[in-house]
């Protein structure tokens, strides 16, 4: 055989075996017996539920074992113990605030008909796809979308904490399938079964996935349009009150202020004053003082469309940093009173050329990604180990300049 041919001929084989690598991986690892027998019982629940023999059967075809990244993932969550800077400097970023406002114009048809349907601000809605996709760019990530049936089986068999919410989703994922809005290859989601451009669980996706292109699926995986109508449907579904802010940056006193919720005139009275030094419009809506990061870190009176938020991720800091995000999109100023970091900080794209340099000098190995989690403060540290000066672990303006230098 030629030497070209033999290379094609070569090419082509490595190219088959790589599919059939990829479509195979669940075969290939052990079988795990008694994961086996629960899935052969969990049938049984499964059509008494009103599935059917044959959903269920091709659901889980070639899955033999539980997800042991999914354990890993479930058991260790950094984010909830990520520095309150570190979190909003993830989200509310330079970057996210650009592509933002690109996504903004080039779906404007689409958001406009969201807002006349819903009444949800577009700005809300751009912030919680890039929050929880990163604008979709992470359903193609293979390391972090996996198989929803084999995630909440996962959940379901072998972790305690959640093995009622992984059993009741994983029903909800297989009326899915059962009602051929997507195909079962294609139900790919979070270790959690997080799923689509705005992360939808299977149960919230049931109550409230829309079609709002018209095309007869309701497709958050591959639809923007309907994945951004879903989002708005949760929201508008919970309360979502049109035209009206989730709240403001403020100062405060010196004196200790009081728990609860009270009008906006009533605060003002304790010395309350919005940060930008504009008036509040509206004395009389009732809010609730934030702190997310003590009286020394900016401070937020929030209305009723941030507990509305809190229905999508029950956390003050993701519904603040979905404030935030949607006021930066719509062209709102940065904060007044930033967060207190103790190094200068870096924007997204000085965090990726950070990145870059480290791995360069062989102390990363993750993604160019702009955000500084743990692998990256993990790499500054070892890199401020190697350079001889305090180890800090902050991915500061400092460490990228001395990286620069080396």
């Amino acid at each position: 055989m030629p030497k070209l041919q033999w290379f094609q001929y070569l090419s082509a084989i490595l190219a088959i075996s790589a599919v059939l690598l990829v479509s195979n991986t669940h075969a290939q690892e052990k079988a795990d017996p008694a994961f086996e027998q629960w899935v052969k019982e969990f049938r049984k629940t499964a059509i008494k539920s009103g599935i059917s023999a044959e959903v269920y059967d091709q659901a889980f075809k070639g899955i033999t074992s539980p997800d042991q990244w999914v354990l890993d993932r479930a058991a260790y969550q950094p984010e909830f113990k990520a520095p309150v800077w570190q979190y909003f400097d993830n989200r509310v970023q330079k970057r996210a605030i650009e592509r933002g406002k690109r996504e903004k114009e080039k779906m404007k048809p689409w958001l406009d008909k969201i807002q006349k349907r819903f009444g949800v601000d577009p700005n809300i809605l751009l912030a919680i796809w890039s929050v929880e996709s990163s604008f979709g760019g992470i359903l193609g990530n293979d390391k972090v979308m996996r198989s929803v049936i084999r995630s909440l089986a996962t959940l379901a068999y072998a972790d305690p904490q959640r093995k009622k919410f992984g059993r009741q989703q994983l029903l909800a994922a297989l009326k899915i399938l059962q009602a051929g809005d997507i195909e079962g290859q294609h139900l790919l989601g979070s270790w959690a079964g997080a799923m689509g451009h705005t992360q939808f669980i299977p149960t919230s996706y049931q109550a409230y996935a829309v079609d709002i292109d018209g095309d007869g699926k309701r497709d958050i995986w591959n639809s923007i349009p309907d994945a951004l109508a879903t989002a708005a449907n949760l929201l508008s579904s919970n309360g979502w009150q049109r035209g009206k802010p989730w709240g403001y940056e403020v100062n405060i006193p010196a004196r200790k202020m009081p728990a609860g919720k009270m009008s906006v005139a009533e605060w003002e009275k304790l010395g309350v004053t919005r940060a930008n030094g504009e008036p509040f419009p509206n004395k009389k809506a009732i809010a609730e003082l934030k702190l997310p990061d003590g009286r020394n870190g900016p401070a937020f009176l929030v209305f009723k469309n941030f507990f509305v938020l809190k229905r999508y991720n029950n956390s003050d800091r993701y519904a603040i940093a979905i404030g935030l995000l949607a006021d930066r999109i719509g062209g709102g100023a940065p904060l007044v009173n930033d967060w207190k970091r103790p190094f200068t900080p870096l924007d997204s794209v000085q965090v990726e050329e950070l990145q870059k340099l480290l791995k360069q000098k062989g102390f990363y190995t993750g993604e160019i990604d702009g955000k500084a989690g743990p692998g990256t403060r993990k790499a500054v540290s070892e890199f401020e180990k190697s350079a001889g000066v305090e180890v800090q672990g902050y991915p500061s303006k400092e460490v990228l300049e001395l990286l620069k230098k080396q």
